[in-house]
């Protein structure tokens, strides 16, 4: 986190605090909206991604966290088409229109200064998760192992090894008998996924991971993902939910060719000197026979001999 700052609002008798937390980029703020939401808040439709409870109101937007918290308000449900719903309040008094509040903090969202470049990008790795019984609110997502652990990770984070640049979002879903709970971590590369799938799965089968169905322990790699069912799961569900893990290779505006490794770099870099060595060449050829085949067709027409190895001609000055 790179600064925070709070702010105490009144207004005609209800008080508002705001706690704002501006991190690097994108991904922090992310990672902390996921670490402060509490499962059961209802996502709003605020700022980059928004969850209320009651009188509290999360959200984040570019590279900045904003808690708020109404002392006698709170956003709730409409109450139908044609009439506007009204947040409780204290006894004796009026009551704050909920589509106002929601108004206030969508202008409040829209005016945190964006994040610029890569640092505005938000992580890609959550829209892994499989929708389909998806508990939204208890999605997590980490960089470390800290944030991994105290957001009630399954895996020992040093089996996840995040020294590796890994990346960890963790949701519950709801199975036939109760909830199970995926585990997909992103490596940098394929071949490093490869290795953490493998020692993974090997822990697994140690039972490095208490409680649930042993039926329900799968792991299963796609590209640099690697995901990992525990909990409730039967065989099948489990089965199902890894098959709906499928890594997309992205294409951004400034790599519109994706992601180039350093060999391919190097390969292409020769095969263009190949390509450039082979025009010249044949660009030289091309213009010898046009200069020397042209002097000869003159000497040609001119009666002379195509060659001039046999000429007896020279220059005198007449002195």
């Amino acid at each position: 986190m790179k600064d925070f700052a709070i702010g105490e609002y009144n207004r005609g008798g209800h008080h508002l605090t705001l706690n704002a937390r501006r991190f690097v980029d994108a991904t922090g703020a992310y990672g902390a909206f996921t670490f402060y939401r509490r499962p059961g808040m209802h996502a709003e439709d605020i700022g980059k991604g928004a969850a209320s409870d009651g009188n509290e109101v999360l959200f984040w937007n570019g590279s900045t966290l904003v808690d708020a918290v109404f002392e006698n308000a709170s956003l709730g449900a409409s109450t139908g088409a044609g009439s506007e719903a009204c947040a409780p309040v204290a006894s004796g008094e009026t009551c704050i229109p909920v589509v106002s509040t929601k108004a206030a903090l969508k202008e409040l969202a829209a005016a945190i200064p964006p994040a610029t470049g890569s640092e505005g990008v938000p992580p890609s790795l959550p829209h892994y998760l499989p929708a389909k019984a998806l508990e939204g609110s208890s999605v997590r997502y980490s960089i470390g192992p800290a944030a991994y652990a105290r957001t009630g990770g399954v895996l020992p984070p040093e089996l996840i090894d995040f020294s590796r640049d890994a990346e960890a979002v963790t949701a519950q879903y709801a199975a036939r008998d109760g909830k199970g709970t995926l585990t997909v971590l992103e490596y940098p590369t394929p071949q490093i996924a490869i290795g953490r799938a493998k020692a993974i799965d090997e822990q697994l089968k140690q039972g490095v991971v208490a409680g649930g169905n042993a039926t329900a322990l799968g792991v299963y790699r796609s590209g640099p993902l690697v995901a990992i069912t525990s909990g409730n799961f039967s065989t099948n569900e489990a089965q199902a939910l890894l098959a709906s893990v499928r890594y997309e290779a992205e294409v951004t505006w400034n790599h519109p060719e994706g992601y180039v490794s350093e060999v391919s770099k190097a390969a292409k870099l020769l095969l263009g000197i190949l390509y450039l060595t082979a025009i010249l060449g044949t660009a030289s050829i091309l213009l010898g026979l046009f200069l020397g085949g042209g002097r000869a067709l003159v000497r040609r027409l001119r009666g002379k001999p195509v060659s001039t190895l046999n000429d007896d001609e020279f220059i005198t000055l007449n002195l």
